[in-house]
């Protein structure tokens, strides 16, 4: 029996369970969004999978980074336009006065494995990130969101609940 939390389940497997829930959720977000304008926002750039990820599903949109320390893979880095360095506790709260009008999708992967700290940056970003949102706009999480101005939306049939998380911005 493994007491790393996933009895059964080796971290590897559960990582990529977790990538391709990732990926469902991104899947389905983008298709939810197609005719709903804005922009689009990634909290945690990381090596910038998902970045690239993105950028091949919302076609013409700009896309903004926010991340503390960049050090994305090369061929997966936003321009300098398009990268907000600094502690999301000092750069999400004035987001909105930096970015040219409202998120259509927002892709919240903020989660670094300790539960408190995340849960600490999940509070912040729930407070902060549907003031950057259109109405209508789809939030995909890697943490839950608390907040009054996001409605939860069901999974896509692929992903455990609990695994990631979906909302849509309460207009």
């Amino acid at each position: 029996m493994s007491d790393r939390g996933n009895a059964g389940m080796s971290r590897l497997d559960s990582f990529i369970r977790r990538l391709e829930a990732q990926r469902s959720c991104l899947d389905h977000a983008t298709r939810l969004i197609v005719d709903l304008p804005g922009i689009v926002v990634e909290l945690g750039l990381g090596n910038g999978r998902t970045f690239d990820h993105l950028r091949e599903r919302v076609g013409e949109r700009e896309i903004f980074v926010f991340e503390r320390k960049p050090d994305p893979h090369p061929l997966c880095a936003p321009d300098a336009a398009h990268l907000i360095i600094g502690d999301l506790a000092d750069t999400l709260p004035l987001a909105e006065h930096r970015l040219p009008g409202p998120a259509a999708l927002a892709h919240s992967d903020i989660g670094s494995g300790d539960a408190a700290a995340s849960g600490e940056v999940a509070a912040l970003v729930a407070r902060h990130l549907p003031w950057l949102l259109a109405p209508g706009a789809i939030v995909v999480s890697d943490q839950p969101l608390a907040s009054g101005l996001l409605a939860p939306l069901a999974l896509p049939p692929s992903v455990a609940p609990g695994r990631y998380f979906m909302y849509r911005r309460i207009a």
